[in-house]
């Protein structure tokens, strides 16, 4: 089923490994600062998605939308659809741990989520499958991190349903005491879905705020133009991932 009802590209025009930000202008960002010759290749509801090479290997930029059902479906088509094997989403989340600050990247090795998404997967109403990154994708990520000297925290995540919570109902505290080290909203579909595929997913963030300091918060320009180092360590990885 090519094309896609959210992806028009052809299959040859989207790479083994996929690179997935939250917004378009960071997929453009990405692709214009980091990939060599790189191609619009889908613009479907401008949900861009570019393909080009770092360091000689394809790799494509493509953006998932922001939280569990938009992710879901992209990395669905993904994985079943263009044989992708690997997604690596490259996000923002905000800090719940008292010693992250703002710019620090972390990865989830675990995703803790508040959403029924798993329960699609028909394991029964009291089945409780946890989300995971694929190990050989992680480790592969803290090799390119520690490559670039970057000491990135790896924990559980929490893949949040909600922005906004209603008064009374926020869950902060506890996730925090559970040693969750931040909250983001795509990491729980993405790995449910890779297992589901048999393909490998993992989620590397940048701190953009912190839940319990307001007054750490990056702007949205900010957010879309200054991760560069997650940026490389998430296209580095994509160059290991080649080399297996």
């Amino acid at each position: 089923m090519i094309p896609t009802p959210h992806i028009n590209a052809k299959k040859e025009d989207i790479a083994k490994t996929v690179l997935m930000p939250g917004d378009p202008l960071r997929a453009k960002f990405i692709a214009e600062t980091f990939l060599t010759d790189p191609r619009l290749v889908n613009n479907v509801r401008g949900v861009q998605g570019h393909t080009g090479t770092w360091k000689a290997v394809p790799v494509t930029v493509m953006a998932s939308g922001m939280g569990i059902p938009s992710i879901g479906i992209y990395s669905w088509e993904l994985f079943n659809f263009y044989d992708v094997d690997n997604i690596i989403r490259i996000g923002s989340a905000g800090a719940l741990q008292d010693d992250l600050k703002l710019r620090d990247v972390v990865a989830g090795q675990g995703a803790c989520t508040n959403s029924n998404y798993v329960k699609s997967f028909g394991l029964g109403d009291t089945a409780t499958f946890a989300p995971i990154a694929d190990f050989t994708l992680l480790s592969k990520a803290v090799e390119a991190a520690k490559e670039h000297g970057v000491n990135m925290r790896v924990g559980n995540l929490l893949a949040s349903d909600t922005f906004y919570a209603a008064a009374g109902t926020g869950k902060n505290d506890e996730w925090k005491r559970m040693g969750v080290l931040a909250v983001e909203m795509e990491s729980a579909a993405l790995y449910a879905n890779a297992a589901y595929a048999g393909k490998r997913g993992l989620c590397i963030c940048t701190i953009s705020d912190h839940i319990y300091r307001p007054e750490d918060n990056l702007s949205a320009e900010e957010r879309q133009n200054s991760f560069t180092q997650m940026m490389e360590i998430a296209l580095d990885t994509a160059v290991k991932m080649a080399a297996l």
